[in-house]
């Protein structure tokens, strides 16, 4: 069977694309005043999609952007406020300085809520499990055509199937950055194909990824050469997101995320647990307290309450990506 190569877990898979990409590129190229080397029509299969975040210290993945930018394509948005304040390099690419195109993929997804391309793709499933009609558009016809444009989306299409009684994805992708935009593409796709199979009441099946051009910028290169370095085994387990999380759900932890963004709450270790939230979601809110913290008090460390409170995984991540702001001793 001609099928990509299956992986347990992106921190497998992510090493590969990398090795791949580093080690074997087709081609060097210079697009938009990047060189960059280049493999066309890398794919590849993720079995356990929970398992989506690499254990990789050299590459100090960011898990609190992940999930901000995960919620961000689920409450259908498009503005820069939210995005901007977990990725400052993303307001660059806002030409009204107001909204992105191309990066916001949730408002082509998830808007308007109740008549999306979501809303329509999880309806038509529910009705007929073997449509193959559940396919979602990103990339807009035409798109492309204006040389000026700094945000046109990377991402073709994404389609969901049931089979096996099971939800499987497949993402269609123009170009994906081996390095960087990889991680959190698969991050937010994954993590939108849970919650999909939660309201179709279905388990998560597998995870397709398909790029027509994987690509590694040259000034990348001795990072990705460090993280190839490493000996770091993925993790064991992942967690689940509840099988109880509905958008009602979603609404009560976006509603916790602008508090927390715009510092108009904060979120003590010792009431955690008082959140009418499954422990899943109280981490993530825990992980935006985080960054509240390093964000908007810069000069103190992470309250030890709160890092204690995180899984020990999410703490190590936060360790990786922000040192300096960790307590001392």
């Amino acid at each position: 069977m001609m099928q990509p190569t299956a992986f347990a877990t992106f921190h497998d898979a992510y090493r590969a694309v990398l090795n791949l990409v580093t080690s074997t590129p087709q081609y060097t190229i210079s697009s938009r005043g990047n060189r960059s080397r280049e493999v066309l029509n890398v794919s590849f299969i993720l079995t356990d999609p929970h398992r989506r975040t690499p254990a990789l210290a050299a590459r100090r993945t960011n898990i609190v952007f992940n999930i901000a930018e995960a919620l961000w394509y689920l409450a259908g948005r498009d503005d820069i406020d939210m995005i901007g304040y977990y990725a400052p390099r993303l307001r660059s690419l806002a030409v009204d300085g107001v909204h992105l195109t191309g990066t916001a993929y949730g408002k082509r997804l998830f808007a308007p809520r109740g008549a999306s391309q979501f809303d329509h793709a999880v309806k038509l499933l529910a009705a007929d499990p073997d449509s193959k009609r559940a396919a979602m558009t990103v990339m807009r016809p035409f798109e492309f055509t204006d040389p000026g444009n700094p945000d046109v989306a990377c991402t073709l299409a994404v389609q969901f199937l049931i089979r096996d009684s099971r939800l499987h994805t497949t993402v269609f992708m123009r170009g994906n950055d081996a390095l960087l935009g990889l991680v959190c593409d698969v991050f937010s796709f994954t993590f939108i194909a849970e919650f999909a199979a939660l309201q179709l009441g279905v388990p998560l099946g597998t995870y397709t990824h398909q790029v027509s051009s994987m690509h590694l910028n040259e000034p990348d290169l001795p990072r990705a050469r460090a993280i190839l370095a490493e000996r770091t085994p993925a993790p064991p387990t992942a967690p689940a997101m509840p099988v109880t999380t509905t958008w009602h759900t979603i609404q009560k932890v976006l509603e916790w995320e602008e508090s927390l963004r715009t510092n108009r709450r904060r979120l003590y270790a010792d009431v955690i647990t008082d959140l009418p939230l499954e422990p899943y979601w109280r981490q993530v809110v825990l992980l935006l307290e985080v960054y509240r913290q390093i964000t908007h008090q810069p000069n103190s460390p992470v309250d030890t309450g709160v890092l204690a409170a995180l899984d020990p995984y999410y703490r190590w991540l936060v360790a990786c990506r922000w040192p300096g702001h960790l307590p001392k001793g």
